[in-house]
Formats: structure tokens, sequence, C-alpha cells
């Protein structure tokens, strides 16, 4: 029905508005109908479990079938394939490493567009290419369901407290319907305009963030040379105008912070690799746009050099290690 009245045309403005509020009450109406969730790692885990916990049935699937173990003991339905979720839930969310991926777990032959209902929202939370979300937006388009892209910030603690921020991309028509269900996991969702433009956004805000973590790394490391106590320069720099998210939430010098990757000889969070990739992401679409990012650039050559000497797999934050390595320290 969903897909009749988005297919629907009016003249008058108001009747266009009535068809617009009709459609988002159906979709609020089917709330605690079941939700489809692709990719169960170190984001999509905690993302999923969240909808559990607010009273959505959730059908999974992951390429990793341990990875679906912790959220089946919740009561969550295990799927063999994209294709199988499609097949059974009108309202999907998928949480993936990367374009490749998102290409094929939507295309492929047992993606989700083997089997999509029409009407059927699908929200992408993965942070990928912003062309290759205008893809699938077009590609979902024909065969009458709704893309929508929706990167998140947080990390993995805003996924497992329920705090993420979700930037979305796609029709304002919507928007409400997919912040019901983005809501569940975070604590801000923002509609950044048309599809592509929630991943412009979540690109532009993980460059800033590779460029502060490698300062606050370097900052903390000239500090501790210059015999001060980390502790007392990461308070100190919270109360200063150098504060950032880097020094005050995710301090990477071990010892500092409780609850973060470098207290934790930097395992889980946000890996290296995944950073690398999302600077990658940031300098395709600089040098499309022509636009200078001396600093962007020379983030991305630090987090690929990281990764090819076996800090791939550590969170992002492990940059102070690499600094502290290259030193002889």
């Amino acid at each position: 029905m969903a897909a009749l009245l988005r297919g629907s045309r009016c003249l008058v403005g108001k009747c266009h508005n009535h068809v617009n509020a009709v459609q988002v009450s159906i979709r609020s109406m089917a709330s605690k109908t079941q939700v489809g969730f692709i990719g169960l790692g170190n984001m999509g885990n905690p993302m999923a479990k969240n909808l559990i916990k607010q009273g959505y049935p959730v059908m999974a699937s992951d390429v990793f079938p341990e990875s679906c173990k912790e959220l089946q003991e919740l009561g969550a339905q295990i799927l063999d394939s994209p294709a199988d979720v499609a097949d059974k839930a009108d309202r999907i969310i998928t949480m993936l490493p990367s374009s490749p991926n998102v290409i094929d777990v939507y295309t492929g032959p047992n993606g989700i567009l083997k089997k999509v209902k029409k009407g059927s929202l699908l929200i992408d939370s993965s942070t990928i290419d912003p062309a290759v979300s205008k893809e699938m937006a077009v590609a979902a388009e024909k065969l009458g369901a709704v893309f929508m892209d929706a990167p998140v910030s947080g990390g993995v603690g805003a996924a497992n407290s329920g705090k993420l921020t979700f930037m979305v991309g796609g029709p304002e028509v919507e928007f409400n319907a997919a912040k019901e269900l983005l809501s569940c996991m975070g604590g801000n969702v923002v509609h950044c305009g048309q599809v592509g433009t929630g991943q412009a956004a979540k690109i532009c805000n993980n460059m800033l963030l590779a460029i502060g973590m490698i300062g606050t790394a370097e900052t903390m490391n000239l500090g501790i040379r210059l015999g001060l106590d980390p502790k007392l320069l990461a308070t100190i720099l919270n109360m200063s105008s150098g504060r950032c998210w880097s020094s005050d939430t995710y301090n990477p010098v071990p010892g500092v912070m409780e609850g973060v990757p470098s207290a934790n000889n930097y395992q889980g969070g946000f890996g290296t690799t995944l950073m690398a990739k999302d600077l990658g992401l940031a300098q395709n679409t600089a040098t499309n746009t022509k636009t200078p990012v001396p600093l962007g650039s020379l983030a991305h050559q630090i987090y690929r050099m990281m990764s090819a000497r076996g800090y791939a797999n550590k969170d992002f934050s492990s940059v102070f290690q690499f600094l502290r390595e290259e030193e002889g320290q």
C-alpha cells in the first residue's frame, strides 16, 4: 500500500501533503513489525541489540555465522542471506565495511534486491562512496523500494549505549519513517538532504576525526617527553582551548582513560584499516571536487602506513603507539 501511495500524484499541494502524512502514518502503525538487519560486526551487533531492546522483532544475517550467535540468544531470527531477509522484512538496515560489500549485499546473487518487496524501506548505515549510495537508490527505486544512506558517528561505545549520531540522506517524506527506527539506536538523527549527503557528512567528519586523533597523539607524546604526567596533561588540555573529542572522550594514551581502546591494547573500537578506507573516500571526493585537503591527505598516508605495519586491526587511536615506535621508544 505504501508503494501505491508513493506512486500516486496529486495536483494540489495540500493533497500531496495529505498523501505524505498517510504514508508516514502507515509506516508508524507497523512500528513493531519485524526489522531486517544485515552486518553484525563491532557496530552492527550492538545496533541490532538496541532494536531488540526497543521491542522490534529482528531478522538478521551475516557472512560470519558466529557473529549471529549472541543476537540469536536474544531472540533474533537468523537467516542465510540478505535475499532471505528481504523476503520476510520490508524495513532493512545494513551495516557493512565498504562499498564493495554494500554492492554485493544489495545487488549480488543473494542480495536484498533479488527479493525486495515493493514499498520496502532500505537504510544503509555503512560508510561508503556517496556515488555508490546513489547507485543503490536508483536500483532500489526501479523495484519500488526506497533506499536511504544513514552512516553513523560515535563509535562502538555510542553503538552500545544507543547514542549514535545518524546522518541521513534520502527523500524527506521518508525521513520520519527512518528516524523511528534509527532513534532506537541513536541520540541524534539528522536529515542531510538527498541520497548521498549522509555519506558526505560522514566523510567530512571522519577526516576531521583522523586529523584530530593524530594531533592529540602527537601532543600527548610531546608532553610525555617533556616530563608531564599524561593524565595531568589530558586534564589541562580538556579545560583549555586544545580540547577535542580525541582528548576528552577517546584519549589515545594507555592509562589516561578507562573504557576506551587505548586501555585495552587498542582492541575493539574503530579499526585502522576502516579509518584508512574512510580517508581514501575523502581523498577521492576531494579530487573530484578539486578541494585542497593537505592535512586530510597526510592523515590518509599515516593510516595507510599503519595498516601496512601491523596496526591494521587495532583501533585508530593506536596512532599514538605507532608514533612512539617510529621514534624507537
